[in-house]
């Protein structure tokens, strides 16, 4: 049975948040390479930080978000579906970044509604750092109707996946990769870091925070293609890593700079779908 409408509203649809700024520190980039263990030697030196990144300075501006379009009990049941990250350029230490986040579409699904959240990342004279397309679940509440914008396509060709992957690697997440996560990223969500928080929510036991699964494999495409950085890192996530789990990502080549990519846990959990990569 589905949950009342009025947990969802259109009201503030498209409504721009107010800025959040965020100073970059090589402390900020050292913790997040080190909670996601990239070894890039920028990183671990504190002067440029990993692709995602990125999600650290606007996180403070997409809470609030969705906060103007869910209320607090439909929040409850909210899983992040999908992420889409577009980069203009890298995060360094030293900068000062300004950040929006806009509710742009809500939208009605089978079992439940998805909100596409749209954010800027520019600096304070203006020049656009990334923008960002997060796109959030709520299961089993109805949206009053579907109204405004999906996010960018990334889904992985069916060709691509009927054919053999050009590199496969595998990945060990330790069992305290979630709260290491959560110190750098500022993430303190429970499903997180509370066996019994997740298991309040249908959860055998605390997850690995989407953001860190999909550092994971974004860094084991770019490092098999070999050259390179990100101008695009695009995900859906579908199915929760645990701590302790081995992450396994397959990696096809789609174009001359593209990449596609899946990810799985056993037994045959696949965990990330309709992966891409894009070099520059």
């Amino acid at each position: 049975m589905s949950i009342r409408v009025e947990q969802l509203t259109l009201d503030a649809l498209g409504a721009r948040g107010d800025a959040v700024r965020y100073e970059v520190t090589p402390e900020a980039i050292r913790a997040y390479a080190a909670a996601t263990d990239d070894p890039s030697t920028a990183a671990i030196e504190g002067r440029v930080a990993t692709p995602v990144f990125a999600i650290v300075p606007v996180w403070d501006a997409i809470a609030p978000a969705s906060k103007a379009i869910a209320t607090d009990e439909a929040r409850k049941r909210v899983v992040h579906f999908s992420q889409d990250m577009v980069f203009h350029r890298p995060i360094e230490a030293g900068m000062t970044l300004v950040s929006n986040a806009t509710p742009v579409g809500l939208l009605q699904r089978s079992s439940g509604s998805a909100l596409v959240i749209h954010t800027e990342t520019r600096t304070p004279e203006g020049e656009l750092v990334n923008e960002q397309w997060v796109t959030e679940f709520f299961r089993g509440i109805d949206a009053p109707e579907s109204r405004g914008d999906q996010a960018p396509d990334h889904r992985l060709p069916a060709e691509a996946q009927e054919s053999e992957p050009i590199a496969e690697d595998a990945q060990s997440i330790s069992l305290d990769q979630p709260d290491r996560y959560a110190d750098a990223s500022g993430d303190h969500f429970v499903i997180h870091l509370d066996d019994n928080a997740a298991r309040a929510v249908g959860l055998p036991g605390r997850i690995l925070h989407g953001f860190c699964t999909l550092a994971f494999s974004a860094r084991a495409v770019t490092e098999a293609a070999g050259r390179g950085e990100a101008a695009r890192i695009a995900a859906r996530f579908s199915a929760p890593v645990f701590p302790g789990d081995t992450l396994t990502t397959r990696i096809w080549q789609l174009g001359e700079r593209s990449y596609g990519f899946e990810a799985s846990c056993a037994p045959d959990r696949l965990v990330i779908k309709d992966g891409l990569v894009v070099l520059r």
